[in-house]
C-alpha cells in the first residue's frame, strides 16, 4: 500500500501529565475541557483552551479509574456530570455545579474541591471496563470484567441524582471491554474478550434482549463504535477494533435499521433468535495498518474519518472516498486485506453499489515513544490557534502518562 501523504503533527501535551498510566480521555460535548482517566485513582479535568490542568477529581475510587463520560447536555441536570469506571468494581457520578467559562484558563487552587461525589453505583463483582451514556442522557451503561452489562436509568429530580436498575446482560462468555450507545435510537452495542459484538434492545415487556450478534474478529474486541454522520438513506454502522489486529466495518442490513423481512443472505451467526432481532453484515475491513492489537477506535461526526491506535503505538486515520469503477461495477468486499492494501472476500452488493473504499488518509508512529497507546479520540479545537469554529484534532492517551493533541493535515 503507498504510503499517505497526509500528515499527524503534535500539538501539545497537556499538562502536567499523569504520574501514572493514562488510560483514556473524554472531550466535553461543548465545553472546553475533556476528562483523563487515570490509574492514580483521579481523573484529570484540562483546559483545551491552554492545554493546561484545570481541577483533579479524587477520593471516589479505591483503585484505577478506567473509563469517564460526560452526561449529554441535553440531559434534565443543568450542571457539568461525569460518570467514571473503577478497576474497584464501583461507577461513580460527579457533579460540578460551578460553570466552567473559559475552559480553566483562570483556574485555581480550589477548582478541585468543586466536584462532589454525587452517587456510587455498586454491582458489579469486578473491574468495570466502560461507562457510556445514551443520547438522552437518561440511561448509563457499565460494563466489566465480571463479564455483564448494567444498564441504569437517571430517575432523580434536577440537582439530585437517584439511578435505578433497569438491566443486567450476562449473555457475554468473557470480559465485556466496550459498551456504547446508538445515537438515533436506545440500541446498546457491546465488544467483549469472547471476539463478539452483541446488540441490545428493549423489548415490548420493557426487558433488554439481544437483537444480534456479529463474529468475525479472531481475538478480544477491545472497542467499537456507531457512525456518527450518515448521509440520508445510509443505514447504520459500526466500526471495531480487535487483538487480532484489525478495524472492521459492520451495516445494518435490515431496511431502515428495523428488522425488517428484506431477503437474508448473510450467515445466522450474524442473527440472534427471538422477536425484533436485527441482521448486521460486515461491510469491509479496513486496510491493515497495525501490528498489534487495536486498542480504540473512533469515528469523526465532523468528516466521517476513523481513527485507530494501539498496542504497536501506531495512530492512523482513515477515510472513505469513491474509488473509479474499472469495469461497470465496482466491487466493496468483505475479508482480509490483500497484499496491495485492497479487502478480499465476499463481495458486499449493496457496498459495490456506493462505489466506496476505505484509505489510509493519515498515519503516526510511535505517538508516545515505546510506550503503548491506550485510546484515541476527536475533539473539537479551543485554543487560540485554531482555523475555525468547528476545527477538530485528535486527542490520545498512553502508558507513560501523556494526553497529546494532533493536528490533521494535508500533505
Amino acid at each position: 500500500m503507498a504510503t499517505p501523504t497526509n500528515q499527524l503533527t503534535l500539538l501539545s501535551a497537556l499538562s502536567p501529565p499523569s504520574t501514572t498510566r493514562a488510560w483514556m480521555a473524554a472531550p466535553h460535548p461543548h465545553l472546553p475541557i475533556v476528562a483523563c482517566a487515570t490509574s492514580a485513582k483521579t481523573v484529570i479535568i484540562y483546559s483545551l483552551a491552554t492545554f493546561t490542568k484545570h481541577s483533579v477529581i479524587s477520593g471516589g475510587h479505591k483503585r484505577s479509574v478506567r473509563s469517564c463520560a460526560w452526561q449529554p447536555s441535553s440531559a434534565k441536570s443543568p450542571t457539568t456530570v461525569l460518570a467514571t469506571g473503577s478497576f474497584d468494581a464501583s461507577a461513580g457520578i460527579w457533579r460540578r455545579d460551578e460553570q466552567y467559562g473559559d475552559g480553566g484558563a483562570n483556574s485555581d487552587n480550589d477548582a478541585d474541591d468543586d466536584w462532589h461525589f454525587s452517587v456510587v453505583l455498586d454491582g458489579h463483582d469486578s473491574e468495570v471496563k466502560c461507562v457510556a451514556w445514551s443520547a438522552s442522557g437518561m440511561l448509563l451503561a457499565t460494563c466489566g470484567r465480571d463479564k455483564s452489562i448494567w444498564i441504569w436509568e437517571d430517575t432523580g429530580e434536577v440537582g439530585n441524582d437517584n439511578f435505578e436498575t433497569i438491566a443486567v446482560l450476562t449473555e457475554h462468555e468473557g470480559d465485556v471491554k466496550c459498551v456504547a450507545w446508538a445515537e438515533e435510537r436506545d440500541v446498546l452495542a457491546s465488544a467483549s474478550y469472547d471476539n463478539d459484538i452483541r446488540l441490545w434492545k428493549e423489548d415490548i415487556d420493557g426487558e433488554y434482549v439481544c437483537i444480534c450478534v456479529m463474529r468475525g474478529h479472531e481475538g478480544t474486541v477491545w472497542a467499537l463504535a456507531w457512525e456518527g454522520v450518515r448521509e440520508e438513506g445510509r443505514r447504520e454502522r459500526i466500526v471495531s477494533c480487535s487483538d487480532d489486529a484489525t478495524v472492521r466495518i459492520w451495516r445494518n442490513a435490515d431496511r431502515e435499521g428495523e428488522g425488517s423481512n428484506e431477503k437474508r443472505t448473510v450467515p445466522s451467526t450474524f442473527r440472534a433468535a427471538g422477536e425484533g432481532e436485527e441482521t448486521w453484515v460486515q461491510e469491509s475491513a479496513l486496510p491493515q495498518r497495525h501490528e498489534r492489537g487495536v486498542y480504540s477506535v473512533a469515528w469523526s461526526k465532523k468528516t466521517g474519518r476513523i481513527l485507530s491506535t494501539g498496542g504497536d503505538g501506531k495512530v492512523v486515520i482513515y477515510e472513505e472516498r469513491p474509488v473509479a469503477s474499472t469495469n461497470g461495477v465496482e466491487n466493496d468486499v468483505n475479508g482480509q486485506n490483500g497484499p496491495d492494501g485492497t479487502v478480499e472476500g465476499e463481495v458486499d452488493e449493496d457496498a459495490s453499489r456506493r462505489k466506496m473504499e476505505w484509505f489510509v488518509y493519515a498515519e503516526y508512529e510511535a505517538a508516545h515513544g515505546v510506550y503503548e497507546v491506550n485510546h484515541a479520540c476527536w475533539s473539537r479545537r479551543y485554543d487560540k490557534g485554531r482555523k475555525s469554529e468547528d476545527e477538530e484534532f485528535v486527542i490520545t492517551t498512553g502508558d507513560d502518562g501523556t494526553v497529546n493533541t494532533w493536528l490533521v493535515g494535508e500533505g
